[in-house]
């Protein structure tokens, strides 16, 4: 044989099958053949491997030693192609992998911890990488396996890209603990209208977001006197301060020092959604991880 991409490798299983039985008729019903099938590809054998392979004998055949020296590569090379068709197996208790995700700030707290303390005891040895958002280069970072999975909202979610919803998120209305706006009372409007506000604007630098949008629906403003680029800084703000702000409540859930409540106006909430490329739709220790991470995301509503 010289060239092995003319080699049909339905032939090395029958080389296999008539190495181990040593005759035709077992070999081909092995095989789920007829005889003269086989009879046929034994062959094509020979005229491949350049040699007669197997020698008449009173039972059956015997392999020449060319057959012999051929029997264990060939099984390993069978073996090697039957592990390619078998499905990967991962074991989250022993794997050794490094997991990237892109998200913002709001979802390092609200989805990425939660999902750190589930993973941890779970897949000790598996690392993560939580990297920023790039707005308009996600899908690119996706397609070269830059990251693994991105944390965006549904209308910032490229096209083409795998996507499942994790949570719809609500806001709350969030002061520090012995603010005098802290009666234990659902604000009024007048009252919520009347403090001093702070606000994150994901570009940085905006003073106006959906609060204010609400708002000018009823015909009202409020005054917004602090914006900050990351939703994490505004709790510390708020402690230290009279000011409030309204908030995602998964980001302030379980925050010392604050009274949470429900806004005196109706504002629309967010839908948080994890992302993912078709590369690695079908990767088992993928599809693991990304199933931990909607249950863990369940698990803290």
């Amino acid at each position: 044989m010289k060239d092995i991409r003319s080699m049909d490798l339905n032939l090395l299983k029958a080389f296999d099958a008539l190495l181990d039985e040593c005759n035709v008729t077992r070999a081909a019903a092995r095989l789920g053949l007829t005889q003269p099938a086989m009879s046929g590809m034994l062959t094509r054998l020979r005229e491949s491997f350049g040699d007669p392979l197997f020698a008449r004998a009173q039972r059956g055949m015997v392999p020449t030693q060319r057959a012999l020296d051929l029997g264990l590569p060939i099984k390993q090379v069978l073996a090697g192609i039957d592990a390619l068709l078998q499905p990967p197996v991962f074991d989250p208790t022993t794997a050794r992998l490094t997991f990237t995700i892109a998200a913002t700030d709001y979802a390092l707290r609200a989805i990425a911890v939660p999902f750190l303390a589930a993973l941890k005891p779970l897949a000790p040895h598996i690392r993560v990488a939580l990297v920023p958002v790039r707005n308009g280069q996600v899908q690119t970072q996706l397609e070269r396996g830059q990251i693994g999975l991105a944390l965006l909202s549904p209308e910032n979610t490229p096209p083409d890209l795998h996507a499942r919803e994790l949570f719809k998120e609500r806001y709350v209305c969030v002061l520090r603990e012995g603010h005098p706006a802290a009666t234990g009372r659902k604000l009024t409007l007048k009252q919520f209208c009347a403090l001093d506000h702070a606000l994150a604007s994901y570009d940085g630098g905006g003073f106006h977001g959906v609060t204010d949008e609400a708002l000018e629906k009823l015909g009202r403003q409020r005054q917004v006197t602090v914006s900050v680029k990351s939703f994490l800084i505004l709790p510390d703000i708020l402690r230290a301060s009279d000011m409030v702000a309204i908030l995602p409540s998964r980001l302030v859930k379980g925050m010392q020092g604050l009274v949470i409540s429900e806004p005196p106006l109706e504002v629309p909430g967010f839908t948080k959604t994890a992302v993912w490329h078709e590369r690695t739709h079908h990767d088992p220790a993928h599809r693991w991880l990304r199933e931990l991470l909607v249950k863990s995301c369940a698990a803290t509503h």
